[in-house]
């Protein structure tokens, strides 16, 4: 039986299982880089306000679709609410910008980036905004994640967004949004990699209905070029024996078989490449199995080794303590 290749999410929305992930996209590239993705069968692409990128995401997506390789509907975008913009009011403006940033009507999937609440800064100001306000500095803001999460809403209820999700919470976070969602979360994207597992969290997210994505698969491969000190001192999975002796066995890459172990257990991945190699193959990670004792193998590697936290880019906000 061949796997399947997308998820079903509770707003009845089918998303595919592997994306395309534009974080760290350089803008002189990122249009060219999507389109190529499209032309090589992506149809899912996971972008962010804080990306920078979204105004050469969206023209990578309108060469595709002029070119006849797509049509909007083929496709699945996805874009981030950051931190700055939680505010009730700033919620659907900022969601209108990015529309307009993407030149498209709506997004398939719009997440909640982070469980920040930060002061608001303009986009005539700085944008993207990074964590600083005008001034330099790291402010909370004052929305809850209720006042947000309803704003959210409201984005569906005006089909500005398909779906609505959220993004780095934590359990705890989760349970308390869904005792006053009146659209549950369709996604959870976490940083998800054989070194940080974080199996009570999938496992509660999918038991609830909540489809979960990995970002940062390869772990601290996407953290080096940031000269992160723990992405440093941490053994590249992309190297690992265990990784590789299972990757030789079936005769695919090391990158296949961190994929193919998320994608097995039901979790999206949104890997990006702008080898026309890689991108093949980053994308055909559903047509072979894991067996149960190499899932166990690379179950042994888990660290609970975390990249993806404020506190590492020096920003005051230890959300994962």
């Amino acid at each position: 039986m061949p796997s399947p290749t997308t998820i079903k999410l509770n707003s009845g929305h089918e998303m595919p299982l592997v994306g395309f992930g534009l974080w760290k996209v350089n803008n002189d590239t990122c249009a060219d880089q999507v389109y190529n993705a499209i032309k090589a069968g992506y149809r899912c692409f996971d972008g962010a306000c804080d990306y920078g990128n979204e105004v050469e995401s969206g023209q990578g997506v309108a060469r595709a679709i002029k070119d006849g390789l797509v049509t909007r509907s083929d496709l699945f975008l996805v874009s981030k609410l950051w931190n700055s913009f939680h505010d009730a009011p700033h919620v659907e403006p900022i969601c209108r910008k990015q529309l307009q940033d993407w030149g498209i009507d709506y997004f398939d999937l719009y997440i909640m980036h982070f469980p920040i609440s930060l002061k608001y800064v303009d986009p005539s100001v700085r944008y993207p905004p990074g964590f600083s306000d005008e001034n330099g500095k790291v402010t909370p803001g004052k929305a809850s994640i209720q006042e947000t999460w309803t704003a959210m809403e409201k984005l569906v209820e005006k089909g500005l967004c398909r779906s609505i999700g959220v993004s780095n919470f934590r359990g705890v976070l989760l349970m308390d949004l869904l005792r006053y969602a009146k659209i549950r979360p369709a996604t959870l994207q976490i940083e998800h990699h054989p070194y940080l597992m974080q199996e009570g969290l999938v496992k509660y997210a999918q038991d609830e209905g909540i489809a979960v994505t990995a970002y940062s698969s390869f772990g601290p491969q996407s953290f080096l070029e940031l000269d992160m000190q723990q992405a440093k001192d941490a053994p590249l999975l992309l190297e690992h024996p265990t990784i590789k002796k299972i990757a030789e066995k079936h005769g695919k890459t090391p990158a296949q078989v961190l994929l193919r172990w998320a994608t097995q257990r039901s979790i999206a991945v949104i890997p990006k490449s702008n080898n026309k190699d890689r991108l093949a193959q980053n994308l055909d990670v559903l047509g072979f199995d894991l067996t149960e004792d190499e899932m166990k193998e690379i179950k042994s590697i888990d660290r609970s080794l975390r990249f993806n936290d404020p506190p590492n880019y020096g920003v005051p906000q230890p959300i994962f303590a």
